[in-house]
């Protein structure tokens, strides 16, 4: 099936102008909630600077105590005078934060500042986040292809047997990331039939993908979009206009993950988030 032939939500309003404006308004509404969340005061964009944690006790900037990583724990060592609060008590002396699952993080506070503690491919890292960091103070938006209904395409989601483990790539070198994959979503875009590999996101699925335009109008490491569940056929939409990209884009202090090899699509997606500068 062509982009053209795609049957969307869209396609019962008689009147093509009103159907636009619907589908545009949605897509609006949905962009901006998307930028509310990126610009939140303590999200990736405020984060200002990666640290990783080893043996060695170490000092950060604006950071309270000398860190370290040892016996699989994260453990500081705070000075005279030197304190943060964790979930609800202030913390002074010698703390251990325990082993934390792969994949998670924790935020004692320090002042206005949120000291993420998190662990990442078994290695431990600290970054802190500051609501007056420039990359969240000067953030005004992320370019965008316009939206076109023409890039919603109507795609067959294909189960597997049995769920797979699927191990990727970061764009921090050395780190990996492990999905959950359910299945495969095939569609016919342009006359090119396309297979990609589906991760499961809560009770959806997410496609992290590659494109002819990457590098060059749109991020070159991977763009995202999540997909609602399969119906009761195995139908899925592909709304290409809402593909993001991931936080990569925005801050070196990210540790993103990259597709896997198989989710290039071999077109240019000339919809969704553009590269960020």
């Amino acid at each position: 099936m062509s982009v053209s032939e795609t049957v969307d939500k869209y396609a019962t309003t008689v009147n093509a102008d009103d159907r636009h404006k619907a589908f545009y308004g949605d897509w609006e509404n949905w962009h901006q909630q998307h930028l509310s969340r990126l610009a939140d005061p303590w999200g990736f964009l405020a984060i200002t600077g990666l640290h990783w944690l080893d043996e060695k006790a170490q000092r950060f900037a604006g950071v309270p105590g000398e860190w370290q990583a040892i016996n699989g724990e994260v453990k500081v060592t705070l000075g005279a005078g030197e304190a943060f609060s964790w979930q609800g008590e202030e913390i002074t002396g010698e703390f251990s934060f325990g082993e934390l699952a792969d994949n998670t993080s924790v935020y004692p506070q320090y002042g206005n500042t949120k000291l993420e503690v998190a662990r990442r491919t078994g290695r431990y890292l600290l970054r802190p986040r500051n609501p007056d960091y420039k990359t969240v103070k000067h953030f005004t938006g992320v370019p965008a292809y316009y939206p076109d209904p023409a890039w919603r395409v109507e795609a067959q989601f294909i189960a597997y047997p049995q769920a797979r483990t699927v191990t990727v790539g970061a764009v921090v070198a050395g780190l990996k990331h492990v999905y959950s994959a359910p299945g495969d979503i095939e569609f016919t875009l342009h006359g090119k039939t396309v297979r990609l590999t589906a991760f499961a996101a809560g009770e959806n699925l997410q496609l992290l993908f590659t494109d002819e335009t990457s590098g060059h109008t749109t991020s070159d490491k991977q763009r995202a979009l999540t997909i609602a569940p399969p119906d009761a056929h195995g139908r899925v939409v592909l709304d290409f206009n809402r593909a993001i990209n991931l936080m990569c884009a925005y801050t070196p202090a990210a540790t993103c993950p990259l597709p896997p090899p198989e989710n290039h699509i071999p077109l240019a997606i000339e919809a969704g988030e553009k590269r960020y500068s």
